[in-house]
């Protein structure tokens, strides 16, 4: 029992030592990985609108595009998804790991988005948009000045949900020889022969963007529901 306690004490005193031994390389590998989840979060805005505004547009053959790419998404793995960007896309032109990973987060997160928009947006009242109308206001202006704004603040707390995915899935950009926080931890393990203490070290890496995301998110939407 003492010896299995010993062995406990050692574990831990050598998990803390590798945690503050290697936070240099692990704070270069989460500053790519906030990269890289910032830009496949602020494309996928763009891709989610998009597809929202053909979902509820109206026009058959939209929503039929719209539907298929959520469909494809949420049918397929994300990895493959990113497998395909990777090796697609450098068949037509010369395109980095990051970039591959990134567009590969945003179409998958773009489908996701497009939903949460989407149920924002239907969820407004008609009257609102009425009254938009009523004061002279055309439809995309209407849009633009009443819907959006109150349907991005009921969109905030899934979108927050899926930013903090979005930072978890960037994982797997460690596949294509992106040197993110998972691929730092595996390159440690296996230098090491101790894959156990770099992947507790990485999931604290983890544990600390996703609560820095959590609180600006929560940030933001305090100030909103201060605005009101």
């Amino acid at each position: 029992m003492t010896e299995e306690l010993m062995q406990m004490y050692l574990n831990v005193v050598h998990f803390w030592d590798s945690l503050i031994s290697s936070r240099g390389i692990f704070f270069e590998a989460a500053q790519l990985t906030l990269a890289l989840t910032a830009v496949s979060i602020f494309i996928a805005i763009f891709i989610g609108l998009m597809f929202a505004f053909m979902k509820i547009s109206g026009i058959k053959v939209l929503e039929w595009i719209a539907n298929l790419y959520i469909y494809v998404v949420r049918g397929t793995p994300l990895i493959v998804q990113i497998f395909v960007f990777y090796y697609g896309l450098t068949e037509i032109w010369m395109i980095s790991g990051f970039w591959s990973v990134a567009l590969g987060l945003a179409f998958h997160n773009g489908a996701y988005i497009a939903e949460i928009f989407r149920g924002s947006i239907q969820s407004i009242g008609k009257g609102q948009t009425e009254a938009g109308r009523s004061l002279g206001m055309s439809q995309t202006l209407t849009m633009r000045r009443i819907i959006l704004p109150q349907a991005f603040r009921r969109a905030l707390p899934p979108l927050g949900n899926q930013f903090i995915i979005g930072l978890k899935d960037s994982s797997l950009a460690a596949f294509i020889g992106v040197s993110e926080i998972f691929a730092v931890a595996t390159t440690q393990g296996a230098n090491t022969f101790d894959y156990m203490t770099w992947l507790l070290v990485s999931a604290v890496w983890y544990l600390i963007l996703v609560f820095l995301l959590t609180l600006v998110v929560g940030a933001v939407e305090k100030k909103l529901a201060a605005s009101d």
